[in-house]
Parts: C-alpha cells; sequence; structure tokens
C-alpha cells in the first residue's frame, strides 16, 4: 500500500528558503499526480502546488506564485517543493498527496486522502 512521506520542514527566518521533499513506500510515485496541501490549525488544509506525472504540467497557488517552485525526479521517486522568500503566513504542517485527477495550470485539484505525517515549517524571526 501506498504510503507518503514529507520531509524537509524546519525553522526559518522570514525571508528564507526551504525545500521539501515527498517520497514513497509500497509504490513508485511515477504514475501519479502529485499535490502539495498545507495546514494551519484552524483552518482548511489549502492546495499549494502539484506537479503532473511527468513533470509537464504543475499549479501554483497564487499566494506563492513566485515564491515556490514545484518539481520532481521520478529516478529519485521524489516531488520536491522549493519554498524560497519564506513568509510568516507560510507557516504550517506540509502535506503531500496523490491526486483524484491530473493536475493542470489554474484548475482545482484534490487529493486522494494518501496523507503522510507532514513536515511541519516555522517561519518567525
Amino acid at each position: 500500500q501506498l504510503q507518503l512521506v514529507e520531509s524537509g520542514g524546519g525553522l526559518v527566518q522570514p525571508g528564507g528558503s526551504l525545500r521539501l521533499s515527498c517520497s514513497s513506500v509500497g509504490s513508485t510515485l511515477d504514475d501519479y499526480a502529485i499535490g502539495w496541501f498545507r495546514q494551519v490549525p484552524g483552518k482548511e488544509r489549502e492546495a499549494v502546488s502539484c506537479i503532473s506525472s511527468s513533470g509537464g504540467s504543475t499549479n501554483i497557488a497564487h499566494s506563492v506564485k513566485g515564491r515556490f517552485t514545484i518539481s520532481r525526479d521520478n529516478a529519485k521517486n521524489t516531488v520536491y517543493l522549493q519554498m524560497n522568500s519564506l513568509k510568516p503566513e507560510d507557516t504550517g504542517v506540509y502535506y503531500c498527496d496523490v491526486l483524484r485527477s491530473p493536475c493542470r495550470p489554474q484548475s482545482p485539484y484534490y487529493g486522494m486522502d494518501y496523507w503522510g505525517k507532514g513536515t511541519l515549517v516555522t517561519v518567525s524571526s
């Protein structure tokens, strides 16, 4: 059974950078579109970015556009979220998930609830 594993979070000052990684156990990710989501206590989980199985199509939320970049290396079975110019409002637990449908620009996307434990990102001075 597919299990997702997120890593790379941590404490960073405003303006700093982090790179999150999403890998898997039990099955490889190369056949799946993958999304990154984040959650802050008291708020609904927010879609941040997604990438198609080939990496040829991506979607990025307006709130992080120009600062975050999603990519994947199927040979390493890993999807990345490069986060630059981090802001305090980027703080949250970041999760990756397999998508129910293809990832297309400016189209909504939803995960299939293969959530891992997530990785905590804290942006604070």
